[in-house]
């Protein structure tokens, strides 16, 4: 399927903040890639779908990954918003017809993230984070600076940052999330 196409489809199966926030992905996923010598092409589609399955209902979210074999951990069951992501690269993949594995496994890690992540995978993450519409995270231009430096020490940054923000309100934490942090850990600079 052609990225205009997808673009058409997704402005209407998307809600309008949801659509803007998408655009502000592809975009900054598509300058991210700039700076770090990453196929721009490939970056933008990724950013372009990351969300694609974030608008389906959360009981619709866990009955389509059950139809469809994708496993649900406890921490999904009980806060399956996450799935959104597992859920989009398999949409991804039968709806938007995408065959790249590098592109199918940064939608489907943007949300928690994962230990040792690939170029692609790190821009989408930082991207979801940092893309111009997003404005309530601490320490934000901080953050957009380090993006364009060192995609490392950026992971580090956000994934610590996710993991204070969901220990502050409560909540599980998902264990891809503590187990991204271990990794990038390394790479903070505070």
């Amino acid at each position: 399927m052609e990225t205009n196409e997808i673009r058409k489809r997704l402005k209407k199966e998307l809600d309008k903040g949801r659509y803007e926030h998408t655009k502000g992905v592809m975009y900054t996923a598509g300058c991210l890639a700039m700076a770090h010598e990453y196929p721009i092409e490939p970056a933008m589609l990724a950013g372009l779908l990351h969300d694609c399955a974030k608008c389906i209902p959360n009981g619709e979210k866990i009955r389509l990954c059950e139809k469809n074999d994708i496993p649900v951990t406890p921490v999904e069951y009980e806060s399956p918003f996450l799935l959104h992501a597992k859920l989009g690269a398999y949409l991804a993949e039968t709806i938007y017809e995408v065959k790249d594995p590098e592109i199918l496994h940064a939608i489907k890690v943007h949300t928690t993230g994962a230990a040792d992540m690939s170029v692609l995978d790190k821009i989408i993450y930082i991207a979801d984070f940092i893309e111009p519409g997003r404005d309530k995270a601490s320490d934000l231009p901080k953050v957009r600076k380090l993006a364009f430096e060192d995609l490392d020490a950026c992971m580090a940054e956000i994934l610590c940052d996710t993991l204070k923000y969901r220990a502050q309100i409560g909540g599980p934490i998902d264990p891809a999330t503590q187990l991204a942090y271990e990794f990038y850990r390394q790479y903070q600079r505070i």
